[in-house]
């Protein structure tokens, strides 16, 4: 096991999954943009918020990685098949606490249930497993995040330190 397999790990396995999900947009399986999503959360400007969403993202997965990795340490075993366990796991903390619950209270421009009627947010809020962002929402954002898991493990078990 490697830090640096599991980093190089991180960065494919964010790209795969940032690209899995605007794929699954592109084809209407959701109306989910992440980049979008975190990117609004420090600024207003649309397009600005995409390029800040992108970078956030990319660091977020550096550092779910890296989470994996001191799993990997501790339990003293990392491979493809963990990874994808550990990304199914992740997936759904994703989908049920981290962006249902956690985002919306610190989002300022995104809308709760507690949104008052003449103020108007940027974001619809994701709902339980992102449903309000489409039926497909969760199936498509757990094999995503499967995927991102299967590719940091598979890094980091390949890996050689050296």
């Amino acid at each position: 096991m490697s830090p640096w397999g599991t980093a190089a790990g991180a960065f494919v396995g964010t790209l795969v999954l940032t690209t899995v999900l605007q794929a699954a947009s592109e084809f209407r399986l959701t109306r989910m943009d992440l980049p979008f999503l975190l990117g609004t959360a420090v600024t207003a400007n649309r397009a600005r918020a995409k390029a800040i969403g992108y970078l956030v993202h990319f660091a977020n997965g550096e550092l779910f990685a890296f989470v994996y990795y001191a799993v990997f340490l501790a339990i003293g075993h990392a491979g493809w098949w963990l990874g994808a366990l550990f990304g199914l796991l992740h997936g759904l903390f994703a989908g049920t606490a981290l962006v249902n619950i956690l985002l919306p209270l610190v989002h300022p421009r995104m809308g709760s249930p507690l949104t008052s009627a003449p103020r108007v947010a940027l974001l619809e809020p994701p709902g339980f497993l992102m449903l309000n962002y489409g039926p497909s929402t969760p199936l498509v954002t757990v094999l995503a995040h499967t995927g991102f898991g299967a590719i940091v493990g598979g890094f980091t078990s390949l890996a050689h330190q050296g």
